[in-house]
């Protein structure tokens, strides 16, 4: 397939690109995952399952918003041309969601602030579709891998920075009043009235607005295009035929049908494993944390290595190991529990050090989630290089959108189910256990998907 319309773009032109990762992952491990969607679960809430449930449907609603606009959002991007305006756009609403995260007091309005969290959620999704549409414009195909794997290496690195400087710096315990390394809060905040956690989503505003800029000052955009009034009507009309086209294409749609099965699992993963974990041992945000800051370190050299076997192997060959990986560790998580692991199969010592992760049961914990550390950044950058491999960069806007749809388009229905089964079994261990159906699912119909995915067999 001709691919018309690479540029090789310059040294900071690709370094800035890369650092919209960079800039964006804190939003996604400070405050979906590790340290204020565990707080939103477990304190602001009045009791761990009705805030895993409002949190698990706040996810879903706005899985739902990016199924549906995803790809006429990318198909319009085609027509419009240039990518950063779009950008812009959604980074301004991000951040103001993002600031108002403030008023998530304990006690305050659950809806409120799901709402806030939502529409944050699905700006950083839509800038990310504009983003990875880029992506083929900027190096060859063979380069693609290397270039996505340590673009999600660095998102992990600031990430985990982030991560860092809250548990250090900002997450007070409770008791003493003091962080991890014995300081007082910065700013005054008082971890009592939940404000270590709540300062975090201005905190990722701050980052995500610094971070960015090198991408709109560096990084080559497309040529202008049309207005946007004709470019909606065109776009509309591209996406029908784009899906109509890629139902002929079908190694193309096997992948973007299993992309979206188990990406919704993943996801579910990402946003829940944090606050299942907090419920069920009882973590405070410095436990969290540095939960969080673990699993962040290995997902770095996760990414590293992945970087190394998408250019040898191939991304096909990456995200189905990535994918073993984190239908292993999720089994192992939701079998665990407060004096076993493995449903029970192993009992451990109940006894409690006192220390960080004092139990048998919380080492175990941890112990899976090395493999999800491990396997979270590849089975995502490997899976956007399949994508970037498998289309021309002329029709990247468009199949991006359509890469985004896949995986949001059932993002609502892992959540969902997860909060559902949660909020009727009271359980959310066996809630947690549907995401292993979603992860094992897409690997099967991963494994008969052609590599690239255009390729004809």
């Amino acid at each position: 397939m001709a691919d018309k319309g690479v540029q090789r773009a310059s040294g900071r032109g690709i370094w800035g690109w890369m650092l919209f990762d960079w800039a964006a992952q804190p939003f996604f491990t400070v405050v979906t995952t590790f340290i204020f969607g565990p707080y939103f679960v477990s304190r602001m809430a009045s009791d761990p399952v009705a805030g895993q449930a409002a949190w698990g449907y706040g996810i879903a609603a706005a899985g739902f918003v990016i199924a549906i606009l995803s790809p006429v959002l990318g198909s319009i991007a085609d027509q419009t041309g240039p990518r950063k305006p779009w950008i812009a756009s959604f980074a301004a609403i991000k951040i103001v969601c993002l600031c108002l995260l403030w008023l998530a007091a304990p006690g305050s309005s659950l809806f409120l602030i799901v709402l806030l969290f939502s529409l944050a959620s699905v700006a950083a999704e839509f800038s990310t579709v504009f983003n990875d549409s880029m992506m083929p414009r900027l190096v060859p195909k063979q380069d693609i891998g290397r270039i996505s794997n340590v673009a999600w290496g660095l998102g992990y690195l600031g990430g985990m920075i982030a991560l860092i400087f809250v548990v250090a710096l900002m997450a007070g315990s409770p008791e003493t009043g003091k962080t991890i390394i014995g300081a007082e809060p910065l700013f005054g905040l008082d971890p009592k009235l939940g404000e270590d956690a709540r300062a975090t989503g201005p905190l990722a505003a701050l980052w995500y607005f610094v971070f960015i800029l090198p991408m709109f000052f560096f990084t080559p955009d497309a040529i202008k295009g049309m207005a946007i009034a004709p470019a909606v009507r065109e776009g509309l009309a591209e996406l029908r035929s784009t899906l109509a086209e890629a139902r002929r294409r079908g190694g193309i749609l096997r992948f973007l049908v299993a992309r979206m099965v188990y990406q919704d699992g993943v996801n579910a993963l990402l946003a829940l494993g944090g606050a299942f974990a907090a419920a069920m041992f009882g973590w405070s945000i410095t436990e969290i944390g540095v939960y969080g800051i673990i699993l962040n370190i290995v997902a770095i050299f996760g990414c590293w290595i992945a970087a190394r076997l998408d250019t040898r192997l191939g991304s096909k060959v990456v995200v189905m190991i990535s994918l073993v990986l984190l239908s292993i560790a999720t089994v192992g998580i939701v079998s665990t529990g407060p004096g076993f692991t493995l449903f029970g199969a192993l009992p451990l010592p109940a006894t409690d050090s006192g220390s960080l992760f004092g139990t048998a049961a919380e080492k175990a914990y941890i112990l899976y989630g090395l493999l999800i550390g491990f396997a979270f950044g590849p089975v995502q950058a490997s899976s956007r290089s399949y994508m970037a491999r498998s289309v021309t960069a002329a029709e990247s806007g468009r199949y991006f959108g359509i890469y985004a749809l896949a995986g949001r388009a059932t993002s609502f229905a892992a959540p969902f189910l997860v909060a559902t089964i949660t909020a009727v079994s009271g359980s959310p261990a066996l809630g947690m256990a549907v995401i292993i159906f979603f992860l094992v699912g897409g690997m099967w119909l991963l494994a008969g998907t052609p590599y690239p995915a255009d390729k004809v067999e």
